[in-house]
Order: C-alpha cells, then structure tokens, then sequence
C-alpha cells in the first residue's frame, strides 16, 4: 500500500541525492586541471554512491517512527553471517503480557471477526476490495474472494481470536482488518511457533488516524498470549528490515487483455499478433502422468515438500492436515499437479498456484485480471523447466491471463526459459523479534499468501 508518509520518504531520498550530487560536482569541477586516474575516477563513485545511499537511508530511518521502537533489526543495522540469530526482545511468559486490549481513539471499538458468519465475511471482502494493495498507478486492485480469505485464515489449529477488526462505534461500520495464523518455521537451525500476519489494511479514508500502529500492536498482544512471541509478514514496502528482498516477474498467458488493461506493453517494433505468437503455449501438458493432486497424495506430499524444502534457509515445516489444506485443489483458490511414480505410488514431482484475482480500475473493456501466483514447485522425475511449463499450460487452459512468480527458491531456474518478464514490483520478507543475517532471494522457501 502507497501512502502520503511513503511519498515523503522518497521526496526527502531524492533531495538529498540531488543535494549531493550538486555538491560533488562543484568539488569535480574545482579541480578539474587535476590529473584523475581511474582509480581515482572508481573511488570518488564509489564514494558519492556510499553517500547517496546513506542520505536516503538516513531519511528512512527517521520516517520509521513506529518500527524505530518494535523488535525489529534498524534499516542501517548490520548483521553479519556469522552472528547467532535468536530473539531481540528479552525472552518473556505469558504473564508478562498485558490482558486488556489496547485503547483505540473515541469512536472506534475492537470487534473480533467470525470468518464463518456470512454477514462479517462480507464485510471483509468488501473492506479488502475497497482498500487494500493497489499497485502504484492505481490501476489494479487485489480482488480477493470470499473463499479465499477463508482458506487462507482458516488452517489448521487457526486461532479465531487473531482475526481483528475496528469498527465505527456508532454505526458498527468495519473500517480496518488485520490476521494472524499460526505456523512452524525454520530459520537456519532454528524450529519456532510463529504467527504469520497478513490483511493489514484501513479504510482509506482513515489512513491519518494512525490506526495501522495499533492493530500491529494488537494482533502481537494477542499473538503473545498463547506463548508465541516471534512472526513473519511481507510487505511491497520497506520497513525495518527485511530478511529479504525478492522481484516479481510475469508470464503473459492472455497478451491481448494485459496490453488493453496496462498490465503489459508491446514491445519495440512488435505487433498484437506477434505478440500473442511469441507467448503461444501447447493445449495439453506434455508430462507422462501428470494431473491433479488428489486426498490420496497428501501423505507422500508431505515428505516430498518437506524434504525440498531443507535446503533453504528460512521455510514452513508442513504436516499431513497442512499441506491437505494448503495444497489440494479448491475450484478458484488453489490448483495443485502431482507427478506419480507408478512402482513405488510416491508423489516425485509437484506443481502449484493459487488464485488471485485484480479489480481493472477504470478500464472500459475489462473489469477483472485473472492472476495465478506460483505456490510450490518441486521437480524430481523431470527438470523444473518441463515441470513449469505443464504448470503454465494448466493455469492457461483455466482461463488465467497472467502467471506471476518471485525469483525465490529455485524459480531463476525457469523464468528464462519459459518467456517470463521481470516485473516492477519487489517483495520484502521481514520477521518479528528474530535478529538474523539476510539471504538471497534463493535462500527463501516461504510463500506467504
């Protein structure tokens, strides 16, 4: 989400780099009868680049008045890789938290949110459809479905009380969300009870009443209650600080429609139809055996993602009741492949994507933009190249017009091959109260929904 105070921290980076710049200039050309070597010439950038980063990172930090003092490493901190990770906040019990909700502003009340009350789940939904991440040209809007939210707040063991929601005193009108669900993470070495937070948003109309502070504040309260003092969150933004940063990329499935919506433009001297050529893709699957995941699967999934996902340094440990949730195919929410060995009945290759659609802002012709986003991949019998390009074809013949991905785990590794675009969007992945080195997109093995 984009916001006045985040336009403020980039006006306030370019003015101190422009500052900067006009300084270095005045110093370049004073002693422009001095011979410069190229030592010299790499130094001096080096230099004003060090300079230019640190101003912008020094307006960050002091925009960051919030995260400044929460359990989170400072945005010009360095961790270096052979430091200890653990916990920032000295360790503490759950009669050291405080039992009383925090005190909202007058006029506005807590209100706990039953996800299986039709009449609050519509709310939900429209408070999401309404308000929550456009992209920066406001010209697409996350459209999540009713179902959808279910699923992903709803997984085994989810805590009813970690779905929060402020109302209008008066009218009882729903004007912010957040959530929490419970999760088994490991980081490096280490297996913790995490909560992961997700939904934050306030009605727009209402973003200066600083109430996202307060449901962070919340949500971590209750969090804490059941003895779970750590948590994992994305966000578009940066904050302090991230564990990583991961890039977005697209693959066009429907290139006529994301041209006519802006999703996409044609390229230099390319035409519609060679467009729609170049992103043709074949109208079956090519892989012996593959189909849909079934109930029968669920066991030998397990394993299967469990074992790949080792070798990254920060993923979800899944059991059997999770992945069944997670992973088998839901109509309009999640579609998941499996590839069989017919000797042993084991799962050796898996494939994933969950529905999330776009509301089209202002577009005359098209309203909605059918998005697939890759969920788990894992490759054994084949090549993940082979594996993804069956998983396109799937999620084209379900009539997606785009299949969107993070360069995470081992996704590099296709994303040419398969005519992927690099996207403009980044994705930062950030822990609460965890104090630990940052890794590489690769390292990554977690896909927050």
């Amino acid at each position: 989400m984009s916001s006045d105070k985040d336009e403020k921290v980039e006006s306030q980076g370019s003015k101190a780099e422009e500052g900067q710049s006009q300084e270095t200039s005045k110093e370049m050309e004073s002693s422009k009868d001095t011979m410069i070597t190229g030592d010299d010439l790499v130094a001096k950038l080096a230099q004003l680049n060090a300079l230019r980063n640190q101003a912008h990172l020094n307006s960050q930090v002091k925009e960051h008045k919030f995260w400044n003092f929460q359990p989170v490493p400072k945005l010009d901190e360095k961790i270096e890789d052979t430091e200890q990770p653990g916990p920032i906040d000295p360790i503490k019990t759950i009669a050291d938290i405080q039992k009383d909700p925090y005190k909202l502003a007058d006029g506005f009340e807590w209100s706990n949110v039953d996800l299986n009350d039709e009449k609050s789940m519509l709310e939900v939904y429209n408070l999401l459809n309404e308000n929550y991440v456009e992209d920066d040209d406001n010209m697409f809007r996350f459209d999540y479905s009713a179902q959808f939210i279910k699923w992903a707040l709803q997984p085994p063991g989810y805590v009813k009380d970690w779905h929060i929601a402020v109302r209008v005193s008066k009218t009882g009108k729903m004007v912010a969300f957040i959530t929490g669900i419970p999760a088994t993470i490991a980081i490096y070495d280490s297996v913790i009870k995490m909560a992961e937070i997700n939904f934050l948003c306030v009605h727009k109309k209402l973003r200066d009443k600083r109430l996202a502070p307060i449901l962070i504040r919340e949500v971590t309260r209750r969090v804490n209650l059941t003895g779970i003092f750590q948590a994992t969150y994305t966000a578009g933004k940066v904050l302090p600080k991230p564990i990583a940063q991961c890039r977005y990329y697209h693959r066009s499935l429907n290139p006529k429609k994301l041209v006519e919506v802006g999703f996409s433009h044609l390229a230099p001297r390319m035409t519609i139809a060679r467009t729609i050529k170049l992103y043709q893709l074949p109208d079956r699957p090519s892989l012996y055996g593959i189909r849909p995941m079934e109930a029968k699967d669920v066991v030998s999934t397990t394993k299967l993602l469990n074992n790949y996902l080792k070798q990254f340094g920060i993923k979800s440990i899944f059991d059997k009741e999770e992945v069944a949730h997670w992973l088998l195919p839901r109509e309009n929410i999640i579609n998941s492949y499996v590839i069989v060995d017919s000797k042993t009945n084991e799962v050796t290759d898996l494939c994933s994507f969950y529905t999330l659609p776009s509301t089209v802002i202002g577009n005359p012709k098209h309203k909605s933009l059918k998005a697939a986003y890759s969920y788990y991949n894992v490759a054994t019998s084949t090549s993940l190249v082979n594996l993804m390009r069956d998983c396109l074809v799937f999620a084209k013949n379900n009539n997606f017009d785009v299949f969107n991905c993070l360069d995470i785990m081992h996704n590099d590794t296709f994303l040419k091959d398969l005519k992927f675009g690099k996207g403009d969007g980044n994705l930062q992945y950030y822990l609460y109260n965890w104090r630990c080195a940052q890794m590489n997109p690769q390292k990554v093995g977690l896909v927050l929904l």
